[in-house]
């Protein structure tokens, strides 16, 4: 999980013991904020790591297929079912089913995966009896899940079942200081995919990408920075390096009376920048309150003069 945001830092703290236990997980946040990768990192930070870790999507899913589709069926049990399926639950068995969307279960669904929960055993489509099955469940939604339970679209006991290792994964708007972090990281991948060295924001990009408010989220920005790698730069990313329809959607963030303050003033503030973080060994959260700043405020002076630590 990249970032220095108290949520980021917290789930990192949080993550391990949770991976580390045998409770029930249930995964919420917007969409885009990287339910799937709590959820994997849970497994692969536990003691199932080794055994398999298998995710569907229940609203992609219709509802006469899904309970085939995770509880398997027989030989014959209906039209068109010639050969037998074993289904997630038991394919998954000894690591993690991830059930992304469980809101868009259907009800009969909800019903069997309950039992799955509480009996430690799975009872497919046409068999004649249950069969022992050791699984752990990781499930996300994107959605209020005690709403649904008022207005009944949801069991009830089955939330409880799942509501017991609870993790929340903010929107970037409310963390937006790990937006340097998301970008370095992301970069860092994405040249590496493509053999190429595209760098860091400037501070103008910087400064619109900041007062954006990502309504996709994190994957909003990867897939803006990856349209940069269509026809990438040489050096730092620029506004003018982005498509047309991002440049209209920034053209409102742009600072065009931005001034550089005096060589004089440059020098003793990237100076008194530097020597907070070499204090607290870069660590920009402890900088900031040395500095007695935000973080944002940091993160801005960090960009305006292209401070970074490998330099």
């Amino acid at each position: 999980m990249i970032g220095d945001s108290p949520a980021i830092a917290a789930l990192r703290n949080y993550l391990p013991k949770v991976a580390n236990s045998k409770a029930t997980v249930l995964v919420t946040g917007a969409t885009g904020t990287g339910k799937e990768i709590v959820a994997r990192a849970v497994h692969e930070l536990g003691p199932r790591c080794r055994q398999p870790f298998l995710a569907i999507n229940c609203a992609a899913i219709s509802d006469t297929l899904i309970e085939s589709e995770l509880f398997g069926h027989q030989r014959g049990a209906f039209t068109g079912a010639v050969a037998s399926n074993k289904g997630l639950v038991m394919q998954a068995h000894g690591g993690t089913l991830f059930l992304d969307e469980i809101d868009a279960m259907a009800h009969h669904a909800q019903a069997k995966l309950l039992r799955v929960l509480e009996t430690r055993e799975v009872l497919s489509v046409g068999a004649g009896r249950p069969v022992p099955v050791d699984v752990r469940i990781v499930a996300a939604t994107n959605q209020a899940l005690e709403g649904l339970v008022a207005s009944q679209q949801f069991r009830a006991d089955l939330f409880y079942r799942l509501n017991v290792a609870r993790i929340h994964l903010p929107p970037l708007r409310d963390r937006k200081e790990d937006i340097p972090s998301l970008i370095a990281s992301m970069l860092r991948d994405l040249n590496k995919r493509d053999n190429r060295s595209v760098s860091v924001p400037d501070s103008e990009m910087l400064q619109c990408l900041l007062a954006h408010d990502w309504p996709g989220n994190v994957r909003e920005l990867r897939n803006l920075i990856e349209t940069v790698f269509i026809d990438p730069p040489l050096g730092p990313m620029r506004l003018d390096d982005l498509p047309t329809v991002f440049r209209n959607l920034f053209a409102s963030y742009r600072r065009c009376d931005y001034e550089m303050p005096s060589p004089e003033v440059v020098n003793a503030e990237k100076g008194r920048l530097i020597s907070a973080l070499q204090e607290t060994n870069w660590n920009k959260a402890q900088a900031s309150a040395l500095l007695n700043c935000s973080r944002m405020t940091l993160y801005r002076k960090l960009a305006k003069y292209r401070i970074d630590r490998s330099r």
